[in-house]
Formats: structure tokens, sequence, C-alpha cells
């Protein structure tokens, strides 16, 4: 896997997409503006331990204005972008993060009424990263809330209990029951990332989500970091079970499910994306057409992906593919004519 991703730019044509689904928004503060700060403290988790997150501070003439610009993003965000929510709120922290490709501004917003807090992210825009975001919204049972200001990416907060953090702290406490559910859980996360081409879900990559239910605990698996959409070549790289973070998992698989029921979620899980891929058809569609015209990788990688799926489907479209949104078009091209071909209620009339 490659160490360092480059940051590619927004084009033309995804900036109108943007648009056109209400992404784009107008505020006078960018990410580099963030960077302009005077000092910082190391943030540590609720363990001690240094959480690779610093808390970041600006000086009073930059301060006031740059807090009014990230609650106004706040109320864009979630609520209808009025100034009436703004008196309500107050900025807490601002942390920055310097591991990994993206260097995060975490900003923590908190409504002064009743104390409630909500997180939100503004990160350098890169075009790969929004269409791992827009194909998450559209593929996923999970929807997406975030906007584009020029270079600047702002995301909601995906709850939820880190994957690593569940692996080491929580998973041992989980009954008999609860783990072959999370075993099931992983076997459709695997097969979901695989089909739409999102790399690197390692298990700090995604959180776990706990949903009390009537009778027991329902885990789900949501990605939580999109950089790595259709860049690797490596096609292991879009299969979360190789990656050795996830080992825990794999064996929970290999020791919880037969291989019948494995094989049976794979099915549940491409079904269900492909029902998905048809319902969102006019907006995927505009998606995947910015993605072919975009150039999103390296022509090597473009070349081992292409070849890679090309020897395991044995689809002549995979050769014919030269980038990579051409590639995820002829993914989900495959997946949703074989289950339209098993699936008679999945043809269109």
């Amino acid at each position: 896997m490659s160490k360092k991703k480059p940051t590619y730019p927004i084009t033309e044509a995804l900036s109108t997409y943007l648009s056109k689904y209400a992404r784009n928004i107008k505020i006078p503060i960018y990410y580099d503006d963030l960077l302009r700060y005077q000092g910082s403290i190391t943030v540590y988790d609720k363990h001690g331990n240094d959480s690779l997150w610093i808390q970041v501070y600006y000086s009073e003439s930059e301060r006031k204005d740059i807090e009014l610009s990230l609650k106004q993003m706040y109320s864009i965000l979630h609520s209808d972008g009025s100034d009436a929510l703004l008196p309500y709120l107050n900025i807490d922290s601002i942390d920055y993060c310097t591991f990994g490709n993206s260097k995060p501004f975490r900003i923590k917003v908190r409504n002064i009424l009743n104390d409630n807090y909500i997180f939100l992210y503004i990160k350098k825009a890169d075009a790969s990263r929004i269409y791992g975001l827009e194909l998450e919204h559209l593929l996923s049972p999970n929807h997406i809330n975030f906007l584009v200001h020029g270079n600047t990416l702002i995301e909601e907060h995906i709850s939820g209990i880190p994957g690593d953090d569940f692996i080491k702290y929580h998973l041992d406490n989980c009954s008999e029951q609860d783990k072959r559910e999370i075993a099931k859980e992983f076997v459709k996360f695997n097969e979901r990332c695989f089909i739409r081409l999102l790399g690197d879900m390692r298990s700090y990559n995604y959180v776990m989500v706990l949903i009390n239910d009537f009778d027991r605990i329902q885990y789900r698996i949501r990605a939580i970091d999109f950089d790595q959409q259709s860049y690797e070549g490596n096609i292991k790289v879009y299969r979360p079970q190789f990656l050795k973070e996830n080992n825990v998992f794999v064996d929970l698989v290999t020791s919880e499910l037969k291989q019948a029921s494995i094989d049976q979620y794979k099915r549940e899980e491409r079904s269900l994306l492909a029902k998905r891929a048809t319902s969102a058809k006019k907006r995927l569609k505009q998606l995947i057409v910015c993605m072919r015209k975009d150039h999103i990788s390296q022509p090597e990688k473009v070349k081992e992906l292409k070849d890679a799926l090309l020897e395991l489907t044995g689809d002549i479209n995979f050769k014919k593919s030269r980038n990579m949104g051409q590639i995820l078009d002829s993914t989900l091209d495959f997946i949703i004519r074989n289950y339209k071909n098993e699936n008679p209620f999945l043809r269109e009339e």
C-alpha cells in the first residue's frame, strides 16, 4: 500500500455535480485558514495515551471570525443554514491531527442551552475522498452528510466505537451470539468495500455501531475514512480480510460461521448493493460519469487492478477500462447484471 496518496483536485464536472445535489456551500473560511494557529497542546485519550491529536488555539484577532464561520458551517450542515441558531452555539475546541493523509481539524460544537455537543471535521478537499463519500451515501446502508467549500471539505461526525478499540476493550466481553453477529457483519462489510473499491479499511478506519434491539444488541460496521477510494492497484487492499489489523475478525468468521453462511451473506450484500444502485440509478450514473472523466490514481495502479479484476471475473469490460472510474463502472455493471439475471424482481420491465 502506498505510504502517501496524493491529493487530487476537484474537476469542474465534479463541482457541478456537487452543486446540483447541494453539497457546495459558500463560507468565508477555508481549511488553510485553520492552519494559522498560534500554539497547541497534546490531546490524550481516556486511557492516558497520546491520541495523535493536538488542541490548537488562535490569536484573539482571528478567533472570533473563525468561530463565527465554524458556527455557520454547523448551521448549514445540520440545520437550515440560518443565523438564528448561532447565539446558542459555542466552539468548545479545535483539534488537529497530523496523522494520515487528510490531516483533519475536529471541531467540537456545543449547544449552550442544554450542553449537548457534536463534532464536525474539516479537511483539505480531495476528489477521491469526495467520490468515496458519495458512493458510501448511495451504495451503503448509511447516509453521509458533507459539504464542500473550494478546497475545503466539511464532514459530519460518524458515531461509533473505533474498530481497534472495540477489538482491544470490548470483543472479549461479547457473548457467542454477539460474536456470530459481528462475524456476519464483517463478511458483509468486507464484500461491500470490495465491490465499491473502498480501500485501506484497517481497524482504525471504521467504527462499530451498537444498536439496542428489544431482545439483543445489533452490530454494524461503518467506514469512517474514505481517502483510499479507487486508488490502489493491489486488489487485496479493497478486502479488509487481508489487512493484518483485522485478523481478529477474520479468525472470528472462521470459527463462528460455516462456509455456506459466509456465501449466503456475500450474496445478500451483493443483492442489497445492486438494489441500492438501481434505486439511485440516475444520481449514481451522474457520479460515475464524473469519475470516468477523472484521474484519481496512477497508470500502473490502474493496470494492476483491472488485470486482477479481469482474471477474477473474466469480464472483458475490465480490459477496456482506462482509469479508476471506468473500473468502478465495470465492477458495478458486473454486479448488477449478474443479480438481475439471478433475481427477476430486479430486472427492468
